[in-house]
């Protein structure tokens, strides 16, 4: 254990939970659109930064990695597909979810605005939304809380459990009392320490191999082809973000739509060569660290070699990078997991939309509260699975059952409301099904549970009524919004 380390460490966790009180005092007036969504107020930058951040958990600074020092170049198709479904996203579905969501009834969460989208008096579709949500957000929590424990334990010496809980209060902390806009500004700050991050890390790494010859590679290490299944599969992670709620909420959240492009720009750029470094580190990790079963296991490249080149303090810094990954993700996805159940679930079902904005801001609260217990027990159970395959099963599930339905709305007039059901239904039971049943084929269950989703979306939507003339009305109204 290095004094300077833990030193850093604690100076960032009251950094991350000043920002969060700051936001508590400055929000204290503000209701639910507020708290949720920053009211429709973050800049380009912060769009951006915060968007990507609360992406990139922190598989992408050890699961990613460490599958690529582990298996190969093989694996790279997953941060190429990746950097192409990310870019798409801002290109195409950003823009149209900004102004869809405004003229829907200036919709705060995606079921909502998918049930404003089409003016439907029934809560189906928010329901079993937030279904998803929840089963997907608690899993993939998990993974944030169980890469903090393996950091903590790995620089600290401290038991992963109690790392876990220790993550969780801060992580509950500065969510719980700032929302969104807390949310956002410390996933700003901790974007620019992962970009940081993971650039430093593999440069010096490929300076310092002048010095220290490289590990012998094994046979077939750099061929990219491995096999059509990894390359498939490693494309499907890119489809992902058209349904990854805790990130396209920030296309809903920028300020106008003359920033957008700004932000795009901005938040393609950081993907692309987060997604690139990731590989890089894999890659380089494998020469400079040589092949160790522990390091696989745990997912310890990038941490490996952070604290084998730099001194303490600097070493702490980097591995701050790891931390903001796991904390920038994980509180992304306890504010969109309790806004979706609080704004549709709680407000419309139970209290029949008479919920004051205090009330729904507290239900909020209890909600993220919940889902960090539920996730605590998941990522303390030694057979819940690596942070890789945890983070993978949750990005697949929201792919899958989101992802159609929410292209659709955008894009197709006809589309209705049955459709949006259908997508979303047979996109999860196809997902949840393959991974039961059929992920000895090699091929991830996003791929087919996409296909399904949109395939079941569009034959419905033919085979039922067609929407209303208001509701065309209001597609139209979308497509020509200015601010």
């Amino acid at each position: 254990m290095k004094l300077s380390e833990v030193i850093v460490f604690i100076v960032y966790l009251l950094f991350m939970v000043g920002i969060g009180v700051f936001f508590f005092f400055k929000n204290k007036t503000g209701g639910e659109k507020s708290y949720f969504l920053g009211g429709r107020e973050m800049g380009p930058w912060v769009t951006a930064l915060s968007a990507g951040a609360s992406d990139m958990s922190a598989w992408v600074l050890m699961g990613l990695p460490t599958s690529v020092y582990a298996l190969g170049m093989g694996q790279v198709w997953i941060p190429i597909g990746l950097a192409i479904g990310y870019t798409i996203s801002w290109i195409i579905e950003a823009p149209r979810l900004r102004k869809f969501s405004i003229v829907a009834k200036d919709s705060i969460t995606i079921p909502q605005y998918l049930t404003n989208r089409f003016l439907a008096k029934s809560n189906i579709l928010q329901i079993l939304c937030a279904v998803v949500f929840l089963l997907a957000y608690t899993v993939y929590s998990a993974s944030s809380l169980k890469a903090c424990g393996t950091l903590f334990n790995t620089v600290i010496g401290i038991d992963p459990k109690i790392a876990m809980y220790i993550a969780a209060a801060i992580i509950v902390g500065y969510t719980f009392l700032g929302g969104f806009s807390a949310v956002c500004w410390t996933d700003f700050f901790q974007g620019m320490l992962i970009f940081g991050g993971m650039l430093i890390a593999p440069i010096f790494a490929v300076a310092m191999l002048s010095d220290h010859p490289a590990a012998p590679m094994p046979d077939g290490y750099f061929n990219l082809f491995t096999s059509w299944q990894d390359i498939v599969s490693g494309l499907a992670w890119g489809l992902g973000y058209f349904g990854m709620p805790h990130i396209i909420i920030r296309f809903m959240s920028i300020r106008s739509q003359k920033e957008m492009k700004k932000s795009a720009a901005i938040g393609i750029t950081w993907t692309v060569f987060i997604v690139i470094f990731a590989a890089v580190i894999g890659i380089i990790g494998r020469m400079f660290l040589g092949y160790d079963e522990q390091i696989e296991g745990n997912s310890l490249v990038f941490i490996s070699m952070v604290r084998k080149i730099f001194p303490g303090v600097i070493s702490g810094i980097l591995l701050s990078a790891v931390l903001a990954a796991s904390m920038s993700t994980a509180d992304s996805q306890l504010l969109s997991a309790a806004s979706s159940f609080s704004s549709d679930v709680y407000k419309p079902v139970f209290r029949k939309n008479k919920a004051s904005d205090k009330e729904m801001l507290w239900v909020g609260r209890i909600v993220v509260l919940a889902i960090s217990l539920v996730a605590l027990l998941i990522a303390s159970n030694p057979n819940s699975g690596s942070i890789m395959s945890l983070v993978t099963n949750a990005w697949g599930l929201f792919g899958a059952a989101l992802g159609p339905s929410i292209l659709l709305s955008l894009f197709w007039k006809r589309f209705n409301f049955q459709g949006a059901i259908a997508g979303i239904a047979i996109g999860s039971f196809v997902d949840i099904c393959w991974i039961i049943f059929l992920s000895s084929t090699g091929i991830y269950e996003l791929f087919p549970g996409f296909v399904c989703g949109m395939l079941g979306a569009v034959i419905v939507t033919l085979v039922t009524k067609k929407p209303s003339e208001e509701v065309e009305k209001l597609f139209d109204k979308a497509v020509k919004y200015e601010d």
